[in-house]
């Protein structure tokens, strides 16, 4: 995976996260909800949960609010509304891209997916035609600019990281899902800062793109994004370094 530009890192770069913070707290409350319901409300023993709580807190969400989207979860009244989905397709130059969602209407979050990717020259296929090209992994982002990454990245190897991507400073360091929790741990007991961790899916080969289709499915996986009922994209787009520089300045 080294040296690969894919969606997580075009993210973090553009710092969209931080332009809709409103938005932001909103999908993660629905994934916290989501996991108290199906784990329950002990982030201890529900490691979804310890996961989504953990990404909230990464992201500043006050405790009450984390607190009141747990105890949705755990019995309020409209956490059985929201459903678990995930759309497949394609985008330009035939990228694959999956699209993971937590809603409480089914018909427009598909509706919403379907137009945006329409008008981005892309459209939704068949249920499967897309997850076989992705492997479910663990993602451990590290800001390591005022560090050694090459120490830290050898560190992750040893605590069970599976590979490690370096670039400007910043680390991601991929994991088996089940291995994310330790890895993780392991980390910050020799004092490493992590950033954010979770589960993600990796492509298991990417697909480069030319200047204008780069640009094309950036602004696609970025629309998507931006869906109120959209929690997480992916892609096995690999971007140029030039497109990459143009658009996250």
């Amino acid at each position: 995976m080294g040296g690969h530009s894919h969606w997580s890192q075009v993210k973090r770069q553009k710092g969209a996260a931080d332009a809709k913070r409103g938005q932001v707290f909103t999908k993660l409350g629905r994934e916290i909800t989501v996991a108290a319901r199906q784990g329950g409300p002990d982030p201890v023993t529900n490691f979804r949960l310890r996961l989504a709580v953990q990404r909230a807190r990464d992201n500043n969400m006050p405790n009450d609010t984390i607190d009141r989207a747990i105890k949705r979860g755990a019995g309020g009244p409209d956490a059985a509304e929201l459903i678990e989905a995930t759309y497949e397709g394609y985008g330009p130059g035939g990228v694959a891209v999956l699209i993971d969602v937590v809603t409480d209407n089914r018909n427009r979050s598909v509706s919403d997916i379907r137009s945006t990717m329409g008008r981005a020259g892309g459209n939704l296929s068949e249920a499967g035609s897309v997850a076989w090209l992705f492997d479910n992994k663990g993602l451990i982002a590290i800001n390591a600019a005022d560090g050694d990454s090459e120490e830290i990245a050898l560190t992750a190897i040893d605590a069970g990281a599976e590979d490690v991507e370096i670039q400007d400073g910043r680390l991601e360091v991929y994991t088996r899902a089940e291995d994310l929790e330790k890895v993780r741990q392991a980390l910050q007991e020799q004092g490493i800062e992590v950033e954010s961790a979770e589960l993600t899916k990796v492509p298991k080969n990417t697909i480069n793109l030319g200047e204008k289709e780069a640009l094309q499915a950036l602004r696609l996986l970025e629309k998507l994004e931006e869906l109120d009922d959209v929690q997480r994209v992916h892609s096995n787009a690999e971007f140029p370094d030039e497109v990459l520089a143009a658009y996250t300045s």
